[in-house]
């Protein structure tokens, strides 16, 4: 985490949101909560103080660019999620019908040992959230999954289709993202 503040910082990224932090020495179960416009993600995972440098010699920790903090630092085991949503042009996608959604669960590269994704599931809103269906899921090989989203008519869904995906690992853990306008039937 401190070496992703100091990568953007060096980038000319405005660093004002960008968190670093020092973790008991005991392993303990964290929550890390972000909202970007209307999406909001929600992490769990277990971590504790690092007691040697995990970091990448090409991408090292914030105390080695800045500063004189030469504690051991590591990124934490935050599962991320990247989405190909398979829309036209006009981000949109056809109303009545079923249609499919790659997402994949990823590290940060910075993380030398990242666990296995073990499981994602899916859930859509056509009502901007208020309910939520499940979503058919399968795994389409190394941390990527498809899932099928049944879409009604356009008329029911005119606020458009909401996405809520979960995603856990080997080590137990997790994040939850929600979108609730991920795009839009015609």
């Amino acid at each position: 985490m401190l070496a992703a503040a100091a990568l953007l910082t060096l980038a000319g990224c405005d660093g004002g949101d960008l968190i670093a932090y020092d973790l008991p020495s005991k392993p303990a179960r964290y929550t890390f909560e972000a909202q970007t416009d209307t999406v909001r993600t929600v992490w769990e995972y277990t971590s504790a103080k690092a007691t040697k440098d995990d970091a990448p010699e090409l991408s090292p920790c914030i105390g080695d660019v800045v500063g004189s903090n030469t504690a051991p630092c590591r990124p934490e085991p935050l599962i991320f999620l990247r989405y190909d949503f398979g829309l036209d042009l006009d981000n949109t996608v056809e109303a009545g019908r079923q249609h499919q959604v790659t997402v994949v669960a990823y590290y940060q590269e910075r993380l030398t040992t990242p666990p296995k994704v073990t499981s994602l599931t899916a859930e859509s809103s056509f009502d901007g959230g208020r309910t939520w269906h499940p979503a058919a899921t399968k795994s389409g090989g190394r941390n990527t999954y498809t899932t099928t989203i049944d879409h009604p008519r356009r008329d029911l869904a005119a606020k458009g289709v909401g996405l809520r995906i979960s995603a856990a690992d080997s080590q137990g853990n997790t994040v939850t993202q929600t979108i609730p306008v991920a795009y839009t039937l015609r």
